[in-house]
């Protein structure tokens, strides 16, 4: 079916701007909380776990999802600013019927969103997802007032998950003798990134940790690593670690403040696993660098690649039975380790490699060399479709004859604005931005 309200991962918008209003939130979590009801046996009742990142709007959203939820007779467990992977985690430990985290991700703190996780920690399949929309058409009402739903904190929820990030780390190693710069973003991982790195052994100095409300992802975190890639350098640390606003997200760099993208730490973790074992294979996406499909199946690792975001890479890894895959963008998913993509849980699996190899990112990425890619963004009229301009096909057609087997050229649509984005990939940078730029010229010409 046709979705209304969902996208790829959740909703998201414009706080105040349909639907990330407090009277539609309401009636998502009652709709929601209908959803769960009939799916659970008469005599239990439903506990959801809701999470939030640090934007000053998670109040307001948060208090209109426990109203919902409560009017459809479910009790609410509140963790308050956790990141997206810890709802995930404590949903599942603790055997709840879901989780919802409240959060927009990178983007800037005027938007936000809900998504929800399912009693095992993963995404809500399509069909729960379908069934909220459907449920969301009927007029909201109320249970009886004896069997109103109750709402109370979950005591210690960053405890719990700051051991669990621990526990994925080897018993045996530990990260005494290193200086990492741990930039929070101003978001959910705030009070638990830094607590992870330093209980485990490394001298951590917090950045991005002073959320106000409106400086999530403000010049800092992932989606702006220049501000940990220059405390890196003032500190004489060691690495730095990026995470964004809701702590899903990696992007590291080593003491020089050179950046690693999530391709290469991708590889980074497929290089430590095949010292313990066979790697049958990794996922990335459309976007993923050639260098990493040409490396990994030169190695006789295969390779497959989802459509652009974490959901369709996890869903491509569970079908292959892969356990290891990741965007460029930073999202990263050890199967082994946790149920979805994971900054705090990645990293760790970074450090790992590089204390068992003994060596440092830029020795672990050397054989990795990456291909320059242009990636240019057109402004299109709504319902613009590339297929149907004769002159873009046929110069897509031209540059791929071109590039052969040395580069990659890919087109596709914003999914979230009128945009069409053209990326040309090429060993020569050069190369590259001129094709890129022939290709776009055939829209704006």
């Amino acid at each position: 079916m046709a979705r209304t309200y969902f996208g790829t991962d959740g909703i998201r918008g414009l706080v105040g701007a349909a639907p990330i209003t407090p009277d539609f939130v309401m009636r998502l979590g009652y709709a929601a909380g209908k959803v769960l009801t009939n799916a659970q046996s008469a005599t239990v009742k439903p506990t959801v776990l809701i999470g939030k990142d640090t934007r000053i709007s998670g109040y307001m959203l948060e208090a209109a999802l426990e109203a919902g939820f409560a009017a459809a007779g479910v009790d609410v467990m509140l963790a308050g600013p956790m990141p997206t992977p810890a709802i995930a985690y404590l949903t599942r430990a603790l055997r709840l019927a879901a989780g919802v985290v409240i959060s927009a991700s990178h983007n800037p703190y005027q938007d936000n969103g809900i998504k929800f996780f399912s009693h095992l920690g993963a995404k809500l399949p399509d069909a729960v997802e379908n069934a909220i929309e459907i449920e969301l058409e009927s007029p909201m009402s109320c249970v009886e007032s004896d069997k109103l739903g109750r709402a109370k904190r979950l005591d210690d929820a960053q405890g719990r998950y700051i051991e669990f990030c621990k526990s994925t780390f080897p018993n045996e190693l530990d990260l005494r003798g290193l200086k990492i710069v741990v930039d929070c973003a101003h978001g959910a991982a705030y009070n638990i990134a830094p607590h992870v790195f330093h209980e485990l052994g490394a001298e951590v100095i917090a950045i991005g940790n002073k959320p106000d409300g409106f400086n999530i992802n403000d010049g800092f975190g992932a989606t702006s690593p220049d501000a940990m890639a220059a405390a890196v350098r003032a500190h004489g640390a060691d690495l730095g670690v990026a995470l964004d606003g809701d702590a899903d997200r990696l992007i590291m760099c080593d003491a020089s403040g050179r950046l690693y993208n999530g391709d290469e730490l991708l590889y980074v973790m497929v290089m430590d696993r095949l010292t313990t074992g066979a790697v049958p294979g990794a996922v990335g996406t459309l976007m993923t660098n050639m260098a990493l499909e040409v490396a990994f199946k030169q190695m006789g690792i295969g390779f497959a690649r989802a459509k652009v975001g974490d959901r369709y890479v996890l869903e491509v890894m569970q079908e292959r039975g892969w356990i290891l895959g990741g965007e460029g963008s930073g999202h990263l998913l050890c199967l082994d380790k946790h149920t979805t993509g994971d900054g705090i849980v990645s990293a760790l699996q970074v450090l790992s490699a590089l204390k068992r190899s003994g060596q440092s990112l830029q020795q672990c990425t050397s054989a990795l060399v990456l291909y320059p890619q242009t990636l240019i963004n057109l402004k299109v009229a709504a319902g613009f479709d590339w297929h149907q301009n004769r002159a873009m096909v046929t110069e897509k057609e031209q540059v791929e004859r071109e590039l052969g087997d040395t580069g990659r050229v890919l087109i596709r649509a914003s999914g979230t604005e009128p945009l069409i984005r053209v990326m040309v990939e090429a060993k020569n940078a050069e190369h590259a931005a001129s094709m890129a730029r022939r290709i776009a010229d055939t829209v704006l010409a």
